[in-house]
């Protein structure tokens, strides 16, 4: 089959998603109101609440949830064939994400920017937020520990692309001030960002910097790791006009170009599908498609980080509240457009089916190698770019995303300590530098307390997928509830809520089995942790909603 065809396929429903279903939630369901004072504009302070344009803040929130979780999810899933992989992430992306997007950012501009975390122990109930905030602690733990190691192994590996990933922090630093002093209008700027940016990638081949393996008692790795991490420790106290507005924006753009280039090469090319459409024979070990496709491919079609990111600083920086329809959801709907392009290029970007089969010869193999080696050979062969070019160039884009969802989800740790520090009243838990420490410190522990090089983090990725989905379930339910107490449809949150609690516990309950098999108890504990967090929210679930339609019932009309 040729790729052409999935690509029209896949891009013409998502645009239908945004055009039609989306309207749809935004006027009917959340009812976003173009005169509601946003906290943006209530709590202004230059820092963390800033008003901003709305491409502006798309381009932050969706290169902040995008990651390099959905080009590695749905490389892996193709194992089990192309067409899973597609339906979940198309109908995933219209119906589940962009859903889930739009309405975080809604509940918490309602409640004054808080944390969908935070403001669950008033919707919701105290229990249900103890059990929210210990899984955001470990999704922001596992995140920030394992794309710091990412990136450093991207930049091990590849060299050329050390220059563009850095310089790009100093692109974004003269955007900032470009757009902040309003000293250019912003379709120069973009343009000026862009070329800069591509710039760095074309002289990135010319200039490798590759770090030593071994650095005094440190491997090179390591090195990497803790720059990363002392560079983000210091991103997440900056002000968000300074360096994470304009760095998520131009990497935004940067991102649909790349895409573009990806996907123009893809159709000068025409090349076949060389991946079975659905897979009978996968490799010994390869875990039941459900209920682990479903978690395994999160960011893509539905993601609990993206609530995260929607109610802890997407919120703070809403110009209106009818933009969450724009940033929410066609955010949601770019991350769609970018695990459609891994797909292709996991699957059609091989010159044999024996290429592709070498490549997947055992479940969790392909991920980000598969997307740069088969995206390069699309665009080398497409357009004619030199194969390195085009290698630089993905490697670059998946850096950049791993890089600004790291910057967004240290400043999201930050703002869960001080959180805590209200909750429980510890006044010294709420200063900002004292919780990024705190952050950083969290994450160091696990990145070198579990392995020598900084890779700890890798230990506890198996359960990424479900601790994700469990917390885009706990998103989902918050938002169920304040539709129900406002007497709006409940149906357009509950569907995927239910749908995302059964599969996840599913996919717990065949973790445990195979982590009892390994012996590794560590995650069998774990496992068994976030397995009754997910049976304990659905019990809230039934209980909050019942609650609720009490009140009403017994309400005076």
């Amino acid at each position: 089959m040729s790729a052409i065809v999935l690509l029209a396929l896949g891009l013409g429903i998502m645009a239908l998603g945004y055009f039609l279903y989306s309207k749809f939630i935004a006027e009917r369901i959340y009812r976003l109101d173009p005169d509601f004072k946003t906290p943006a504009h209530e709590f202004e302070d230059g820092v963390d609440f800033v008003p901003t344009n709305r491409y502006v803040l798309w381009g932050h929130h969706f290169t902040s949830v995008a990651g390099a979780a959905p080009i590695v999810g749905p490389a892996i899933a193709v194992i089990w064939g192309w067409l899973p992989a597609f339906l979940w992430v198309v109908f995933g992306t219209v119906f589940f994400a962009g859903v889930h997007d739009t309405g975080a950012v809604w509940a918490s501009v309602r409640n004054k920017a808080r944390s969908v975390g935070s403001l669950t122990g008033d919707v919701v109930g105290k229990r249900a937020r103890s059990i929210f905030m210990i899984v955001i602690f470990l999704l922001l733990l596992m995140v920030n520990a394992v794309f710091a190691v990412v990136i450093a192994g991207l930049m091990m590996k590849f060299p050329s692309a050390v220059v563009p990933v850095w310089g790009a922090i100093l692109v974004a630093l003269v955007i900032g001030q470009l757009i902040y002093r309003r000293i250019i209008n912003l379709a120069v700027v973009s343009i000026i960002g862009v070329v800069a940016l591509y710039a760095l990638i074309w002289v990135g081949p010319s200039v490798p910097i590759q770090m030593p393996e071994q650095v005094g008692a440190l491997s090179g790795n390591a090195v990497w790791i803790l720059l990363l991490f002392g560079y983000a420790a210091i991103a997440s106290l900056l002000p968000v006009w300074m360096l994470l507005q304009p760095r998520d924006y131009i990497n935004g753009l940067q991102l649909f170009i790349g895409l573009i280039i990806l996907y123009g090469a893809l159709v000068m090319l025409n090349p076949s599908l060389v991946a079975p459409m659905y897979n009978t024979d996968v490799p010994e070990g390869t875990p039941s498609i459900v209920p682990l496709l479903f978690v395994t491919i999160a960011c893509g079609a539905i993601s609990g980080f993206h609530g995260l990111v929607a109610g802890g600083t997407t919120s703070k920086q809403l110009d209106k509240e009818t933009d969450a329809r724009f940033v929410g959801y066609f955010g949601s709907v770019g991350e769609g457009m970018l695990a459609l392009g891994a797909i292709l290029a996991a699957t059609a970007g091989f010159a044999t089916f024996g290429e592709w089969s070498a490549m997947y010869d055992a479940f969790g193999k392909g991920g980000v190698n598969a997307f740069v080696e088969g995206g390069a050979y699309i665009i080398s062969n497409g357009i004619g770019l030199p194969e390195t070019t085009a290698a630089t160039l993905l490697t670059v884009m998946a850096a950049l995303f791993a890089g600004t969802t790291m910057d967004t989800g240290l400043r999201l740790q930050r703002y869960i300590f001080q959180e805590w520090g209200e909750i429980y009243n510890q006044q010294w838990m709420k200063k900002p530098s004292i919780a990024t420490l705190l952050a950083v410190g969290s994450c160091l522990v696990l990145a070198f307390g579990a392995g020598a090089d900084g890779s700890g983090g890798l230990i506890i990725w198996p359960l990424f997928g479900t601790t994700n989905q469990l917390l885009a379930g706990l998103t989902l339910l918050v938002v169920t509830v304040m539709l129900v107490r406002l007497g709006r449809p409940m149906w357009y949150t509950l569907a995927p809520l239910l749908f995302l609690l059964v599969m996840t516990v599913l996919a717990l309950f065949a973790q445990l089995k195979s982590f009892y098999e390994a012996e590794n108890y560590f995650l069998l504990g774990l496992d068994i942790v976030v397995l009754i967090a997910s049976i304990l929210v659905a019990m809230e679930c039934a209980a909050a909603l019942k609650r609720v339609r009490q009140e009403k019932a017994q309400a005076p009309s």
